[in-house]
């Protein structure tokens, strides 16, 4: 045995890591109360009363809000012009492609009506040109026959017989007008003064007394009152073909005769009206 055995230990016991946490959570638990407690004392022992100014810092933010607000109007009034002038522009654009649209229809049908009244006057040409032929050819036909038969001695579209005109004031001075112009060409067309066509004729041996007459055949075929064929007087106009549709035109002169451009082989001439017998007449003067 040891001779130590007997001798009692000095060192204290040891005490578990538990208890010694424990404790000294609870001691740190309570230096921290006094700690707030400490801190807090003073506070509520002596509230602070003295006011601290802050320096100003709005100085010039509302001129600058000011002209902030400013700017942004002005930028909505631009863009409100911008959008108004836009559309004016596309209004203007519109409108202006409508009216050359409508201008170059116009034109179109201007180009269209001008071209059916050229077709038209040259077909009216063409069926006069081919009535004047036809009345041409018969004539030939006519004093051919008369010339063998020989009960004429001169060609019917040249008769000169003379007579006694009955016609008295401005009918005689058209009787006298269109017999001065016998012998005259034909020419299409021709007022004078040495070449003529029917209706210009008639035309200017009416103008000499102070009458205008239309110019062309159908219209002064109208231009009168229309008489009987039985009951003519000098200075009356005769026409071939109808009444306001008619080819051709002559002045009665008196004693059976008449004065008219026949054609380009004729010309001027005077001529009975068994040689060529009129649709009808009317009477201008």
């Amino acid at each position: 045995m040891s001779h130590t055995a007997h001798i009692p230990s000095h060192r204290k016991p040891r005490q578990r890591a538990s208890t010694t946490a424990l404790r000294a959570g609870v001691a740190g638990g309570v230096l921290s109360t006094i700690a707030v407690a400490g801190a807090a004392g003073p506070a509520q022992a002596e509230p602070v009363t003295q006011t601290i100014e802050m320096p100003t810092i709005t100085e010039g933010l509302s001129t600058a809000v000011a002209a902030s607000a400013q700017a942004t109007q002005q930028v909505a009034h631009d863009l409100e012009t911008q959008a108004q002038q836009d559309a004016a522009a596309a209004k203007a654009a519109k409108t202006a492609k409508k009216a050359k649209a409508e201008a170059v229809r116009k034109a179109e049908a201007e180009k269209k009506a001008e071209a059916a009244a050229k077709a038209k006057a040259e077909a009216e040409a063409e069926a006069e040109a081919a009535e004047r032929a036809s009345r041409t050819a018969e004539r030939t036909t006519l004093s051919a026959s008369s010339g063998s038969s020989g009960s004429s001695g001169s060609s019917a579209s040249a008769s000169t017989t003379s007579y006694s005109s009955s016609a008295t004031g401005s009918a005689a001075s058209v009787v006298a007008f269109a017999k001065a112009q016998v012998g005259d060409a034909y020419v299409s067309g021709g007022t004078g003064p040495n070449s003529w066509d029917c209706s210009g004729l008639v035309q200017a041996a009416f103008r000499s007394v102070g009458v205008d007459l239309p110019r062309v055949s159908q219209s002064q075929s109208t231009a009168g009152t229309q008489v009987s064929l039985s009951n003519l007087q000098p200075g009356d106009i005769l026409y071939w073909g109808g009444a306001g549709s008619a080819y051709h035109v002559a002045v009665y002169v008196g004693g059976g005769q008449f004065v008219g451009a026949q054609n380009s082989g004729t010309g001027v001439v005077q001529a009975s009206l068994d040689y060529d017998p009129p649709s009808g007449a009317v009477r201008v003067l």
